[in-house]
């Protein structure tokens, strides 16, 4: 099959556009000087600083927790590439839920993550992932990465979130290619 050359321009557009786009997150970097404080795997005390491990690169997964079916599918998703990620990144699944809660989910959909709490959401807040409303908490999916300095200090490089449609998801793409589309497809 030949692409025609509107639908090649149309490629080259779209990836010029994502570099533009990734450029422009990156060229925000902002130092983290506050020393949060988290649960990993239900144990309390962890720092940012140990959720690299042995890496100088994390990803945090901001997700919204089990109420979530959205949550749920990205991280089955990304749950299939860890042992890719984690080749050459740390990566975690960060949200509110208490700690049984996330590891029955974590059991339940064979995820292997390391699951972080942040229960007061100040980190998911600081982040841009959280807000309040009419005195309720409000969580929303995406992603940061971080890099760590060989003098120790840490700085978050990038973020985005997540959504339908997204470039994270390839079920959203992929749907858009069918006869109907997404049609009223909702996540399990």
């Amino acid at each position: 099959m030949n692409i025609s050359t509107e639908l090649s321009a149309l490629y080259d557009e779209q990836r010029a556009l994502r570099e533009r786009f990734v450029k422009a997150i990156r060229s925000t970097p902002a130092n983290i000087t506050k020393d949060y404080e988290f649960e990993v795997n239900g144990a309390k005390g962890a720092t940012l600083a140990s959720l690299f491990g042995d890496k100088n690169d994390l990803i945090v997964i901001h997700n919204m927790g089990r109420g979530c079916k959205y949550c749920t599918l990205w991280a089955d998703g990304l749950n299939g590439l860890l042992p890719h990620l984690t080749s050459r990144t740390s990566i975690v699944l960060m949200n509110g839920d208490s700690p049984d809660q996330q590891a029955d989910i974590a059991r339940q959909r064979n995820w292997n993550f390391t699951m972080v709490r942040d229960a007061d959401a100040s980190f998911t807040k600081d982040m841009g992932f959280a807000s309040e409303h009419d005195g309720k908490l409000h969580r929303m999916p995406g992603y940061s990465t971080f890099y760590r300095h060989e003098d120790d200090s840490i700085e978050r490089v990038g973020f985005d979130f997540f959504g339908p449609g997204d470039v994270y998801m390839p079920v959203f793409p992929m749907f858009e290619m069918l006869k109907n589309g997404a049609a009223d497809f909702r996540p399990e």
